[in-house]
C-alpha cells in the first residue's frame, strides 16, 4: 500500500527558507516518480516538480526554476523540495504524489491520478 507523508512545513518569514519532505512506503521508491504539488487558498492546485527516481531526471515549473529543487534520499526513501528565497505567494498546502512509470506524465504533467499525501502547509508571512 502507497504511503505518502509529508512534513517540513511551517511559518516563514519572507526570504527564507524551507525543505519539505515526503517520505514514501509500501512501495519501491526507485520504480515510482514522485511530483510536489501546492494549493494556495481560492486556487486550484499546481504542479511544482516532479523526479523520476528510476533515471533521477527532474522538472521544476518554469516560474519556479531558481528557488525550488527537488531531491531524493533513496537510502531513507524520501523525496526533499527545496524552497529558498520564500514569497508570500509560496503560501500553500504542499501535496506530494506517487506514480508509477507508466503514469509519470500523467501525472507530472497533468497533476492527475498517483497516490497523495496529506499536504504540508506553508506560510511566508512578516
Amino acid at each position: 500500500q502507497v504511503q505518502l507523508v509529508e512534513s517540513g512545513g511551517g511559518l516563514v518569514q519572507p526570504g527564507g527558507s524551507l525543505r519539505l519532505s515526503c517520505a514514501a512506503s509500501g512501495f519501491n521508491l526507485n520504480e515510482y516518480a514522485i511530483g510536489w504539488f501546492r494549493q494556495a487558498p481560492g486556487k486550484e492546485r499546481e504542479g511544482v516538480s516532479c523526479i523520476n527516481n528510476m533515471d533521477g531526471k527532474t522538472y521544476i515549473a518554469n516560474a519556479l526554476q531558481g528557488r525550488f529543487s527537488i531531491s531524493r534520499d533513496a537510502t531513507r526513501n524520501i523525496v526533499y523540495l527545496q524552497i529558498d528565497s520564500l514569497k508570500p505567494e509560496d503560501t500553500g498546502n504542499y501535496f506530494c504524489a506517487a506514480a508509477p512509470q507508466t503514469e509519470i506524465l500523467r501525472l507530472c504533467v497533468h497533476g492527475e491520478g498517483g497516490s497523495w499525501g496529506q499536504g504540508t502547509q506553508v506560510t511566508v508571512s512578516s
